[in-house]
């Protein structure tokens, strides 16, 4: 959805190892280091979104029946799983060392083995990706993988990455592959599936075609090269070899070649169409034509003129077929997205490359193109007249929340289709894939027949989400989400598609998210948007409800990006840093800013979790604080390395932790004065925080780091004493490290942000740890009361101790109190050794509080009586220990507040603890 999905953040910041310089006492070593780490065992699945980004293609197999592939730019490969119509990721195995394999460029199914499949793996053409491309080929439908390195890279992410399928394989001798390579590196071949490949010299033409030789960028400067190869199956019989093989290049005079003989010679096809680019060549075998579809660009998101041509390979004659020709000045887009129907090969599809206005048009035609209806028609402008319904229900938020005016509708058909096929089995399945999702129908031929077919969206277990940013919040909803293209979600059920992505206003990328650690129903984002569309809109919301609504305040003139923003402990005011932008300070919800001194542009900006006055701030290898809630910050610590990501602890004045890349892992309990290194961490791209081991005082801390010589996630419980790595070589998600963070209500629980492979959660599947001996306590500094006549608020920890023998515990405690009003929360621990599956709390008042809003519960009161029900997400508590938390604004008299004294669970009784 964006002009270009871009390699994550913390890629860049790594490139080089950073020098760490220590300067007096500033940056200091930690003198012992960690242990080995262990394995702590965990089941890691997605939070639910359903697509997030950009298909460009999708791949059946022409002998067995739903075997269906699916390859993406930046977040690697799925396979269908028919039983329950969804996509199994294939690499999660990639690492950080190549990430750039979950960028596939082309993939190939083998119809003669049905069990094998190849991808042609690499991210980008450019410096982007410090790695070459490799062929990457599995025996058992991509549970196993082994690799081949190639001499060149590959571009999945790159300009052109819709045309295709580049990868192909002898439908007639599976030994033999073909992949067509970009960069003016040719065609390639391998004769012994896949393990070793060698260039066909015979080949004439490398491609010559470039988006935009001048781009300064290296990006859009990259010849496209070869850019499908199709093999005319009839020439050959199983065992041998192939004689007639089709290939399109990326130059637009000689778009088509052919070999008749196996490869040993090739010709431009005579009489073949020039001025465009052949996005795709799709044979029928049983007529004996080959289509190809054709633009002015590579795309995948421009295109403005194009034809499709039909082939007859006996007589060598060429027919404009294209349902709007070129030289019409209605036609204002290419064609790609180009298929057969396997069963009836007269009937063809293929799609509009590109119409973003009003939208994608497929051209269906069951006569080989001497005639074609539409998808949509124009009837009276600007109403359209639809052969399609869409069903949006299972992802709603594809509609992202739009009411266009007509000639558009919200859900758009689509955008970016490059790919479009009809299942070679199946008359009345199709899928086709977008900038956003996989959309398909199984009533494909309702539409010749005159009726509507039906459209929904078919990308249940395929994620494919950039995350920019997560934050996990001791009440309400337990994760808010800063996304790439679709800006970001309140996920109240990790395991449900949530609604719709945050709106007023609605950010293309979430580039920064935050909540009020003491009063979380506060939080605020920061992102980009294209200002052109909506010059009025701010690059920062507002929530006080923690994150179901969403406002904007104002914003200084010249502010083009989100960069990143911190809400103070209380909520009171805020510090943002917007890219290429002075930073600025506001005391309340953005009515105002004022600049921000001391601290320097595109800064990275957090705040001190318990104390509202202090923010801190990092840019170049320098740590900065401020004390007078952003008004002015002052250098701390120095010497630090030149790029990284920080974050405040919980509960802890001045705690911070610093992942620096190469540099490794820093931590601070001095408020940044000086920084520890930590000895055992070699590397570190991202640290966060959750809820602390059973009997411990400290928080979990979580990072994205290099440990004992390993990389991978990890978790320490003890304050990086000790790691434990809760991923495995089997799950390492290829680029991550822009974000992590731990769940503050639940032990263990981790969330991680993926850069293509959307948002990872996990939860620990072994034993419960030994309970740790309780660690020193860290004592807070009080955070200033929310108002200057209000008494001082009551002590979080309750005088009575847990009994040993009670099923369940709660403690209860006021978090914030001000006139007329207080915020309380409560946490349910179940003691029992059998989990709680739906709950009610009940206690009674006795000074005449009333709770007027809740989050993570529902309420109901009578009197003084009250009864806290389950919301969806905090319907599960585990057994042994296992909690859960809600939080609620309540009003009081102004004179008492007293703690209630008894709690029912379920209607059993319950300790009182903390």
């Amino acid at each position: 959805m964006r002009p270009m999905r871009t390699k994550s953040r913390i890629v860049a910041g790594l490139a080089g190892a950073v020098t760490v310089v220590a300067l007096g006492v500033v940056v200091q070593t930690a003198t012992s280091p960690a242990q080995a780490a262990a394995a702590d065992p965990y089941a890691l699945k997605n939070v639910q979104i359903e697509g997030g980004g950009f298909v460009p293609g999708i791949i059946f197999n022409q002998k067995q029946q739903n075997l269906v592939y699916a390859r993406t730019d930046i977040g690697g490969a799925y396979r269908l799983d028919p039983a329950t119509n969804r996509w199994i990721p294939l690499l999660d195995w990639v690492g950080q060392d190549n990430w750039g394999y979950n960028g596939v460029v082309s993939l190939a199914t083998d119809e003669v083995d049905p069990n094998k499949v190849y991808v042609a793996a690499g991210m980008y053409t450019n410096t982007w990706d410090p790695n070459n491309g490799a062929i990457l080929r599995s025996s058992d439908k991509g549970a196993t993988w082994q690799s081949t390195p190639l001499p060149f890279k590959l571009g999945g992410n790159m300009p052109g990455r819709g045309m295709g399928e580049r990868l192909a394989i002898d439908p007639n001798k599976n030994s033999i592959l073909y992949l067509g390579a970009p960069s003016g590196n040719g065609l390639w071949r391998s004769t012994d599936s896949g393990v070793t490949w060698s260039k066909v010299t015979a080949f004439p033409n490398p491609g010559n075609y470039a988006q935009d030789p001048n781009d300064v960028n290296g990006y859009l400067t990259d010849n496209q090269g070869v850019t499908w190869v199709t093999f005319d199956k009839r020439t050959g019989t199983l065992g041998n070899t192939t004689q007639t093989i089709y290939v399109g290049v990326a130059d637009k005079q000689n778009t088509v070649y052919r070999t008749t003989n196996g490869g040993t010679t090739w010709e431009r096809v005579a009489g073949q169409p020039t001025g465009y680019l052949s996005h795709k060549g799709v044979l029928d075998t049983a007529g004996g034509n080959l289509y190809i579809a054709t633009s002015d660009t590579g795309g995948p998101y421009d295109g403005a003129k194009g034809d499709v041509w039909k082939y007859n390979t006996a007589t060598g004659a060429w027919t404009q077929i294209s349902p709007i020709p070129s030289s019409s000045a209605d036609d204002y887009f290419g064609y790609s997205g180009l298929t057969i129907d396997r069963q009836h090969p007269n009937t063809i599809m293929v799609a509009t490359q590109i119409s973003w206005w009003p939208d994608v048009i497929f051209f269906r035609s069951t006569d080989a193109g001497a005639t074609w209806t539409r998808i949509w028609d124009f009837s009276s402008y600007p109403n359209r007249s639809l052969r399609y319904k869409m069903d949006v229900s299972r992802s709603p938020w594809l509609s992202l929340g739009a009411n266009p005016q007509p000639p558009e509708v919200s859900p758009k058909l689509g955008w970016m289709t490059e790919s479009l096929e009809i299942d070679p089995f199946n008359s009345n399945r199709f899928m086709y894939g977008t900038g956003a999702t996989i959309y398909g129908s199984t009533d494909l031929t309702t539409w010749d027949t005159g009726g509507q077919i039906t459209i929904t969206p078919m990308a249940a277990g395929l994620e494919e989400t950039a995350v920019l940013d997560l934050i996990s919040p001791p009440s309400g909803a337990p994760l808010i989400s800063g996304l790439g293209d679709i800006g970001g979600f309140r996920h109240t059920n990790l395991d449900a598609v949530p609604a719709m992505m945050f709106q007023s206003p609605y950010f293309t990328s979430t580039t920064s998210l935050d909540y009020a650690e003491l009063n979380p129903s506060v939080m605020v984002r920061a992102g980009n948007f294209a200002d052109s569309d909506r010059p009025n809109d701010s690059h920062a919301a507002f929530s006080t409800d923690g994150g179901a609504n969403w406002f904007q305040g104002s914003e200084p003139g010249g502010i083009n990006e989100g960069g990143t923003i911190a809400a103070a402990a209380d909520g009171s005011r805020f510090v943002w840093a917007p890219k290429n932008s002075a930073p600025v300070y506001s005391v309340g919800f953005g009515n105002t800013w004022t600049q921000a001194s001391g601290l320097p542009q595109n800064a990275v900006v957090e705040s001190d979790r318990v104390n509202a006055s202090t923010f801190y701030g990092f840019s170049g290898g320098t740590f900065y604080r401020s004390t007078n809630g952003g008004a002015t910050f002052a250098a701390a610590a120095t010497g630090l390395p030149a790029t990284a990501t920080f974050k405040a602890v919980p509960g802890v004045a001045g705690e911070i932790w610093l992942a620096g890349g190469t540099s490794g892992l820093f931590r601070s309990t001095d408020g940044g004065v000086s920084f520890a290194k930590v000895a055992s961490v070699q590397a570190a791209n991202a640290v966060g925080f959750g809820k602390g081991a059973p009997g411990r005082s400290n928080v979990a801390v979580f990072a994205v780091a290099q440990v004992d010589g390993k990389k991978g996630v990890y978790r320490s419980d003890d304050s990086a004493a000790s790691w434990l790595r809760i991923n495995d070589d089997q799950h390492q998600y290829g680029n991550i490290g822009d974000t992590i963070t731990g769940d503050p209500r639940v032990y263990g629980r981790v969330y991680l942000g993926t850069n293509g492979r959307g948002i990872i959660y996990g939860d620990r599947t072994g034993a419960p740890p030994t309970s740790y001996s309780a660690s020193p306590s860290r004592s807070a500094s009080a955070s200033p009361s929310r108002s200057a006549s209000s008494s001082a608020s009551p002590s979080r920890s309750a005088s009575v101790s847990p009994s040993s023998s009670a099923a369940c515990t709660v403690a209860y405690s006021v978090t914030g109190q001000w006139g007329g009003a207080f915020q309380g929360a409560v946490k349910i621990t179940n003691r029992s050794a059998t989990a709680v599956n739906g709950w009610n709390l009940k206690w009674t008042y006795a000074n005449g509080q009333t709770i007027s809003q809740i989050w993570g519960g529902v309420n109901s009161q009578t009197g003084a009586g009250v009864t806290v029900t389950n919301a969806d997400y905090t319907k599960v508590i585990g057994a042994n220990g296992g909690s859960v938390d809600f939080g609620f604004i309540a009003s009081w008299n102004n004179t008492t507040n007293t703690n209630p004294t008894a709690f029912t669970l379920n209607g059993t009784s319950c300790a009182v603890g903390s």
